[in-house]
């Protein structure tokens, strides 16, 4: 499975699950189109909680380098979870 999907790729998707891991105060000032902001901690602790094993998720931080990780572990618990290359940045 690819891990990794350009932003020009994201958002030509149709209708893409994506989450913003960075703070809540950097989501609220600004975030890719149809992005929900969710706690690392808590989607680390509950995984269950917040994603289904059926669904392909995207993630992304400020660079993507933290995505990057989180996507990795997501993925070795059976989540389908790609890292967006480049993060925000990228999307400015």
């Amino acid at each position: 499975m690819k891990e990794e999907i350009t932003i020009d790729e994201l958002l030509s998707l149709k209708n893409p699950i994506i989450y913003d891991i960075r703070s809540y105060e950097k989501y609220y000032y600004g975030h890719i189109p149809q992005a929900k902001w969710i706690n690392v901690s808590e989607l680390l602790a509950y995984p269950e909680h917040f994603l289904v094993k059926n669904k392909k998720y995207y993630f992304y931080c400020d660079s993507g380098k933290r995505s990057s990780i989180l996507v990795k572990q997501l993925n070795v618990m059976g989540y389908s979870a790609v890292n967006v290359i480049g993060g925000y940045q990228n999307y400015l």
